[in-house]
């Protein structure tokens, strides 16, 4: 098993599961010029990161990848077993997925979205803020919890990934105290540690 990777990218949600499982497997790391060449287009047209290869078998988009690897390794708890609880981790994966990440996409690629500076700008901005917004809900969801939905899951690498994106930013979220103790948690966390360590981002 071997996962393609930028550092500190998307990807590392899936490192720090690989390293939560605790079954061997590989990384190998690209570059934004290999990720646009035909040996890297046959296993990702769309050209992007995170791929994971398991044999003959080749998957594509970070929420997919965690969820095989929780699914192939039921000792490690990463996915709730019964429905509801199944659903409501899903749920939070989504907003990770699909609101958070894709909000910072409008940040990342500012420039190839708009061409006016000042529009850059002002999408930034408005990006930073919904971002936010979207981080808040998260903060009351943590509220007594350690973990996003209660019990650990592939739900919290994903988050703690977007975490450092925010910091990186410098998008304001210090005051949401539930997220600032989450965070905390993860960095002391071995597997995070680990999987930092060998993206060269510790």
């Amino acid at each position: 098993m071997k996962l393609y990777f930028f550092p500190g990218a998307c990807p590392l949600a899936s490192h720090i599961a690989l390293e939560w499982i605790g079954k061997p497997y590989e990384t190998q790391q690209v570059s934004r010029d290999e990720i646009k060449q035909p040996p890297y287009l046959a296993m990702n047209p769309i050209g992007a990161v995170p791929v994971l290869t398991d044999g003959d078998f080749t998957l594509t988009q970070s929420a997919a990848i965690l969820e095989y690897l929780a699914e192939l390794n039921p000792q490690s708890a990463l996915i709730p077993d019964n429905p509801r609880d199944r659903a409501e981790m899903r749920r939070w994966l989504g907003i990770c997925n699909a609101d958070i990440h894709r909000t910072f996409g409008n940040i990342f690629g500012a420039q190839g979205l708009v061409t006016d500076e000042k529009a850059q700008a002002e999408l930034i901005a408005n990006a930073s803020a919904k971002i936010v917004a979207l981080f808040e809900v998260v903060d009351k969801q943590l509220d007594g919890k350690d973990w996003v939905t209660g019990s650990r899951s592939i739900v919290d690498p994903y988050l703690y990934t977007l975490m450092r994106w925010a910091k990186a930013k410098e998008i304001k979220i210090s005051h949401l105290k539930n997220l600032h103790a989450f965070y905390e948690r993860m960095e002391a966390d071995p597997g995070v540690q680990a999987a930092l360590k060998a993206q060269g981002i510790a």
